[in-house]
């Protein structure tokens, strides 16, 4: 009888300590609930300072207590860098090195630059030349490892510059994120150039190729390396292949002047290689025009296959059923290049719904998971909008959601 008496008080003193756990969540004070805004937002916990400054005025103002906490170093040095890391390789790990990508991305949040331009902006974020770092270039990654290494925030330490100023591209060559050094040098290198449109509609769009397949649209624009019958048997290309390459081919054309040059021999990986990109004039020795030779890689696996003549892109997914990504109407959904192209992407609505999402993970530490979250998605994704695409919006917004969490 002891013996169960003791059970029982011990599932009751469990049971209690659980409810207070759920209570205080539910219900959390002032101070935890400045703690939550700034430990969510800043990726570190408040000083005495902030919590003093702030818990008399989250009951009324939770708002200003998350655009506070995004004038914290930490914000960018924790938050955002570890947001961008696993953009920038196929591994998508963050245990990489700081890179143009990551810091170009943390500098236009900072500045409140309309976000959707880091797929077709003429902008690179580089260290303040004022603390002495070697000089960006274009063929290592020495300049950010160094500013990373220093100790110094980006929150302080970053300037904007024109893309084509720094690193030689044209300014019509440049598309943002897209044609920095290291978004090359993960997605350009070698291959076939599919790898840096897939790799941007799974970071940027949050969506992957297979959940775009649609085998109704027409097969015109797909590269002589597809085979139409892989093993032999048609069927594989009719029923898989067609219904990601009829979309995924006329669109990453954008892509045909550009490539990652490097030593294969001395430098495997690539790590002293740099964007190129052929510019009016120039001629592939292989293709006898401005397209880089991968383009026209393996024709022999379909000949009547599509032969890539330039750069111009079409987007075949205006039609079936990935008119649901939300194109925008006012854009004609054809153009030339990979800027044109990135803006064709940045403008639907699944990227801006792909930005907010990602934020409010990133907030409230879990996916939107029940109706209640996904309609203050779309009430962060309408407030995201009317300020312009100023991404700091949605964090603002994340945060007092999820502030009792």
């Amino acid at each position: 009888m002891v013996w169960c008496q003791k059970i029982n008080r011990a599932v009751w003193v469990t049971a209690m300590a659980a409810a207070v756990l759920i209570a205080s969540h539910t219900h959390a004070g002032p101070r935890d609930q400045v703690k939550r805004i700034h430990d969510r937002v800043v990726g570190v916990p408040p000083s005495q300072a902030f919590l003093d400054a702030w818990a008399s005025e989250v009951g009324t103002r939770p708002a200003d207590v998350a655009w506070a906490a995004m004038q914290e170093p930490g914000f960018y040095d924790v938050t955002l860098k570890n947001l961008a890391k696993p953009w920038t390789n196929r591994d998508r790990s963050v245990f990489v090195p700081l890179n143009d990508y990551v810091a170009t991305f943390v500098g236009m949040v900072r500045d409140g630059v309309d976000i959707r331009q880091i797929l077709y902006g003429d902008v690179l974020y580089v260290a303040d030349p004022a603390l002495g770092l070697p000089a960006y270039s274009t063929s290592n990654n020495q300049h950010y490892e160094a500013l990373e290494n220093s100790g110094a925030s980006m929150q302080s330490a970053l300037v904007a510059r024109q893309q084509s100023a720094v690193t030689g591209l044209p300014a019509a060559a440049t598309a943002g994120l897209t044609t920095t050094r290291a978004a090359a040098k993960a997605f350009f290198i070698a291959g076939t150039n599919r790898a840096m449109f897939r790799y941007t509609l799974l970071n940027q769009l949050c969506t992957d190729l297979e959940q775009l397949q649609d085998t109704s649209l027409p097969a015109d624009r797909i590269r002589q390396d597809i085979s139409r019958s892989p093993g032999g048997d048609s069927r594989i290309f009719l029923n898989n292949c067609i219904s990601c390459h009829n979309g995924m081919d006329p669109l990453a054309q954008a892509y045909a002047y550009y490539n990652y040059s490097y030593d294969v021999n001395a430098d495997p990986d690539g790590n002293n290689g740099q964007i190129t990109y052929n510019s009016a004039g120039a001629q592939d020795p292989v293709t006898g025009s401005r397209v880089v030779a991968k383009y026209h890689i393996n024709s022999t696996n379909f000949e009547p296959g599509y032969v890539t003549p330039d750069d111009q892109w079409d987007n075949y997914w205006r039609k079936g059923i990935n008119s649901l990504l939300g194109w925008d109407s006012a854009l004609p959904g054809s153009g030339s290049g990979a800027k044109s192209m990135g803006r064709e992407l940045a403008h639907s609505d699944a990227f801006a719904t792909c930005q907010v999402t990602k934020v409010f993970q990133a907030v409230c530490l879990r996916p939107p998971s029940d109706g209640a979250d996904r309609a203050q998605v779309a009430s962060m994704v309408s407030n995201f909008a009317s300020q312009n695409y100023d991404l700091r919006q949605p964090f603002a917004d994340a945060a007092v959601y999820c502030m009792s969490d």
